[in-house]
């Protein structure tokens, strides 16, 4: 590199100035750790010399397939080991990796393979139909090429119409060089994220706050060396919050975690070890309420982040007692997943009641140690006061914080406007700093940890025949935090009911982002037309599941 002289004679070079990537966790481990475990996956188990040759075999394969630094490669797994190699192996080919989420409807995957322009596409078999699907629209020339993940532990064999994923890493180079970024801001994830228009935006991620995202969690959930992690965050969430890129720092185990259930979890804790996972509160209600045949006793304190709504009081004060140390975290796809901590102080907090405590703990928090900034702002970028009663926007800066909106700059300038990010999520500050969300400005529904668009829902809804007016509001639900409601106008002289319009949006939209109750009335509109969401929300809260 040479030496970039400054105004005291001192400077970058190669020996100063390593361009920071969560690669390095993973050569580092299969140097330091090559016979600890590194990865579960029900009967399989790799260790960290074994991970890294598989990682390397596949990086190598992509490259051979014609992958070059800069391309997209996309998969369409669940949490299981090709999904994880593939968070290291893509990037170490220099390729960008684009993790979809399996829960998506034909059209939303065609998109985005569509905008992205995967050239491979890494495909569980369980999932080759919707893959298929989405593929058959697009031109043969823009198509990605399928490479089958088969799930042998389940006798699924591949069909022979595919390359089989193993038989990839059985033709890849196990001395293959990685290409490691040059440069740090250098793309290593296309992640995609509902707006406010429903159409997904790409978010990217780059190597440098892929790395101090991962730096940053070891702080946060004060963890040791060797934790064992089971990943029921999806890697297509946030790249699994980054925890799996993470792992090798600490030497640390990830257990996979293809299904995710009560008893998948429970076991995973009493027999694998576990020790930490993230998840939604959905999560937290499903181990409340397991059955006692599906529950398995462990001897240690499991450490959690939850995030996608506060988790409710009730939730944790059953919950913790359990053996569960929950921490409530914040943030988007754009800020790499959690942003924000709810950091417990427990010379203040912990000789309080058990209700002042859960609603203590179900706080958005403060800014993690790898963002920079977390502040709530006016409608004038001006700080709110600290009074625990008015409202601004959540705005964050800092190396955690997306490179843009993939071909999309119009949206990434009005996203950083200011100088901060923009979430666009309404909220307060406590006296001691603490924010607290109150509301969503963009009317994005959380369910069960998924974003839905109100306005993806409401196309869908008004391509029905009989629908003259619609509005999409979420509604509490005990099971997955918030579903969406739909209120409808009909046209004069037309009548279709609740379930076939639930009927007729679920042929259109995934299963989550489905209404799960219609209610038949006349919107509340302002003198302007503008239909009065909030009143909406109040009558949502009324209805009955």
């Amino acid at each position: 590199m040479g030496w970039l002289a400054d105004e005291t004679g001192l400077g970058k070079c190669d020996a100063n100035h390593v361009p920071l990537t969560p690669l390095s966790h993973l050569n580092r481990a299969a140097d330091i750790f090559p016979q600890r475990q590194a990865l579960v996956d029900r009967s399989r188990s790799f260790t960290y010399a074994q991970m890294h040759e598989r990682v390397t075999r596949l990086a190598s394969a992509l490259a051979g397939r014609g992958i070059r630094p800069g391309d997209v490669v996309a998969t369409l797994l669940p949490n299981i080991t090709a999904q994880i190699e593939a968070h290291f192996g893509v990037p170490a080919c220099g390729a960008v990796l684009n993790a979809i989420n399996t829960r998506l409807e034909t059209e939303t995957v065609n998109y985005i393979l569509s905008h992205g322009g995967a050239k491979i596409l890494l495909v569980d078999n369980a999932l080759l139909p919707l893959a298929e699907a989405a593929i058959s629209r697009m031109a043969e020339a823009d198509a990605p090429e399928i490479i089958e993940v088969a799930d042998h532990e389940a006798g699924f064999m591949p069909d022979g119409r595919h390359m089989e994923y193993e038989d990839l890493l059985a033709g890849g180079d196990p001395g293959f060089r990685w290409i490691m970024p040059e440069d740090e801001w250098e793309s290593i994830a296309l992640n995609y994220t509902s707006g406010t228009t429903g159409q997904p935006k790409g978010v990217v991620y780059h190597h440098r706050g892929a790395y101090l995202a991962t730096m940053g969690t070891v702080i946060s959930w004060r963890m040791v060396m060797h934790p064992r992690l089971l990943t029921i965050v999806p890697l297509f969430h946030c790249n699994g919050w980054c925890h799996s890129w993470m792992m090798p720092a600490l030497g640390g185990t990830i257990i996979c975690c293809r299904d995710v259930t009560a008893k998948n979890i429970y076991h995973a804790i009493s027999v694998d070890g576990a020790t930490h996972f993230g998840g939604a509160p959905i999560v937290l209600n499903a181990l409340v309420n397991a059955h006692e045949h599906d529950r398995l006793p462990f001897d240690h304190t499991v450490e959690v982040f939850t995030a996608g709504a506060p988790p409710a009081a009730a939730t944790l004060a059953k919950v913790e007692p359990l053996g569960f140390n929950v921490t409530q975290v914040y943030g988007l796809t754009e800020v790499y997943g959690p942003a924000t901590e709810c950091i417990w102080q427990d010379d203040l907090w912990d000789d309080l009641p058990q209700g002042e405590r859960a609603n203590i703990k179900a706080r958005t928090g403060v800014a993690m140690p790898m963002l920079e900034e977390a502040t709530v702002t006016d409608e004038n970028m001006a700080p709110v006061p600290r009074d625990g009663v008015t409202t601004g926007e959540i705005m964050m800066r800092g190396n955690t914080v997306m490179k843009g909106y993939y071909k999309n700059p119009e949206a990434t300038a009005e996203s950083f406007a200011g100088g901060y990010f923009h979430s666009g999520d309404v909220a307060f500050r406590h006296p001691d700093g603490y924010i607290k969300i109150t509301d969503r400005a963009k009317d994005i529904i959380i369910s069960g940890g998924e974003n839905v668009s109100s306005v993806e829902v409401e196309g869908a809804l008004m391509h029905h025949p009989a629908v003259e007016l619609c509005a999409v509001v979420a509604k509490p639900d005990e099971k997955w935090g918030e579903v969406p409601c739909a209120f409808v106008e009909l046209k004069p002289g037309h009548e279709v009911s609740e379930t076939e319009l639930i009927a007729f949006c679920r042929e259109h939209l995934a299963g989550f982002k489905t209404p799960k109750r219609v209610v038949f009335e006349d919107l509340p509109k302002t003198s302007t037309g503008k239909i009065q969401k909030f009143e909406l929300r109040e009558i949502a809260k009324g209805l009955p599941d």
